[in-house]
């Protein structure tokens, strides 16, 4: 069952401060005083339930704002004036349509908890790239809408929202220039940390109620992990080689738990191994068997010496620690019911989330459970898009529901969901570069997730496209075991400094697995 999106408040300004605020620069921060309006409703959240998402609809900024006929776009900038709402800490916009682009600027300043003083204008990643196959039945649902990628802001309590068409050349917004319909503002609040708000027992206190029992989507996600955690475990423990090799076992998917209507499949179909591979742009890794530049070679996965029937648990990296989703604070009640798993695991897409920079480790349990509200409820997936998170401290987080072993399949590579899976560093790095214990950590889950499977990290994997910007569908595609989001779909993801050090992560994974 899906979370219910809280019906957005009337928003009126008038019309010389709207214009106002379309006229000061990105850089500028005036002081403007925030209009008063009714308060806004909360939702009623279950007592195990934290978080909420609030929901405003975007409304025109200036006289030219009409319906483009057939397109289900609307011309003219669109936005939120300044004004206060309940406390929140990740922002994004989504619209009716998952398959319209927003071609222009967003833009959004914040007010930091407690303070009056507004933060700069800051940028939100319009496309947003890391989602379901336009043909699987996640998209087919008739849920999902159209997004951007969520910005972490940190507590705040006051929000103002600008979104420009993309300007002609010269700078002016041109004539037919158009944005997405039903644009909205999603406001997450990701709620306490777990067991934050529970009191403690102590010397001459009662002792606490006890905890309720887990409701059956806690219990059916936390056994999917059997037997690398006990049941309700909020962390799965780091183990070394050999010991590692076991956990092939829970790579095995039985049928049980299996959503209706996602039976376990290929889904596109299961890649020929003799099939010529697309021609691939020149970032792409080569086909000959060469050597790519920094000393990898690409052997396929199909080769006999890395084949998973011959090499599963003969090469698995030490499994990293890693936190359960019972860990980072998982509302099981908000996602769709049961999983959804592909047959195998072929390649690893590493992005960014695209969330900024300004978080701290500590604070990376509230980032995940932001983005998990938002791909769920605000966007309208299944679960949460990505198999793994990262943090820049190096710490591994569950990602979408299912078990960390096992196959499951994701929303994170659009054309390449099946027998993938998707790794995601909390930040942003076009221009910041990864910590070394964020790119330490994707090597150690590389090493031990494509170990399982019998997947050299060093090596290539051929992929069945399911349609995107880069490959036709049904394209068998090569590319290497550990790729950068670009490599098959036309992003920015994962950034360029994330990119250009997934070389180190190859070579470093492949000698963890004693290759």
């Amino acid at each position: 069952m899906r979370g219910n999106l809280v019906p957005p408040a009337a928003t009126l300004c008038a019309a010389a401060l709207t214009l106002s605020f379309l006229a000061a620069p990105a850089s500028a921060t005036p002081s403007v005083a925030i209009p008063p309006h009714p308060a806004l409703p909360r939702a009623a959240a279950p007592p195990r339930v934290p978080g909420a998402t609030h929901s405003l609809r975007l409304v025109p900024l200036g006289p030219r704002h009409r319906a483009v006929a057939g397109h289900g776009r609307v011309r003219g900038p669109q936005g939120l004036p300044a004004r206060e709402v309940p406390p929140f800490s990740l922002v994004g916009i989504v619209w009716d349509d998952a398959t319209t682009e927003l071609r222009g600027r967003a833009q959004v300043r914040t007010r930091p908890l407690g303070t009056q003083r507004w933060s700069e204008w800051q940028d939100v990643q319009t496309h947003d790239d890391d989602r379901p196959d336009l043909d699987s039945p996640e998209s087919r649902a008739g849920t999902l809408r159209g997004s951007t990628a969520p910005l972490w802001v940190g507590a705040s309590d006051a929000v103002q929202v600008r979104v420009n068409p993309e300007p002609a050349a010269g700078g002016r917004i041109a004539e037919g220039a158009a944005l997405p319909s039903g644009m909205r503002v999603e406001l997450v609040d990701p709620g306490h940390d777990p067991g934050s708000t529970r009191p403690r027992g102590g010397r001459g206190r009662s002792a606490p109620p006890p905890a309720p029992g887990p409701s059956d989507e806690e219990a059916a996600s936390s056994a999917a992990n059997f037997p690398l955690a006990p049941l309700g475990a909020t962390e799965i423990p780091a183990v070394g080689r050999p010991e590692s090799a076991k956990d092939v076992e829970a790579t095995h998917v039985d049928g049980t738990n299996v959503a209706e209507g996602h039976p376990i499949s290929d889904g596109h179909g299961a890649a020929d191994p003799e099939a010529e591979p697309t021609e691939r742009p020149q970032q792409g890794a080569p086909d000959n068997g060469a050597d790519n530049g920094d000393g990898e070679g690409s052997a396929d996965v199909t080769d006999p010496e890395a084949d998973p029937d011959i090499d599963a648990g003969r090469y698995v990296g030490p499994r990293p620690r890693i936190v359960t989703r019972a860990g980072w604070g998982a509302d099981e009640s908000i996602r769709e019911k049961g999983f959804v798993y592909n047959k195998t695991v072929h390649a690893a897409f590493v992005h960014h989330t695209a969330s900024g920079n300004g978080y701290g480790c500590g604070q990376s349990p509230s980032v995940i459970r932001g983005i998990y509200r938002y791909h769920v409820v605000s966007s309208g997936w299944r679960d949460i898009g990505y198999n793994f998170l990262v943090d820049k401290c190096g710490t591994v987080y569950e990602g979408r529901g299912g078990g960390v072993a096992k196959p499951v399949r994701g929303a994170h590579t659009l054309g390449f969901n099946t027998n993938s899976m998707g790794i995601a560093v909390l930040g942003t790095f076009g221009r910041s570069d990864p910590s070394s214990a964020a790119l330490t950590a994707v090597a150690t889950l590389t090493a031990w997730k494509l170990g399982l499977y019998g997947v050299n990290p060093a090596g290539t994997a051929t992929l069945v496209s399911g349609g995107g910007n880069l490959f036709k569908k049904g394209s068998s595609v090569r590319l290497r075991a550990i790729s950068g989001h670009r490599d098959g779909y036309a992003t920015e993801c994962p950034g360029d400094q994330l990119y250009n050090r997934l070389g180190t992560a190859r070579s470093t994974a492949s000698r963890l697995q004693g290759r």
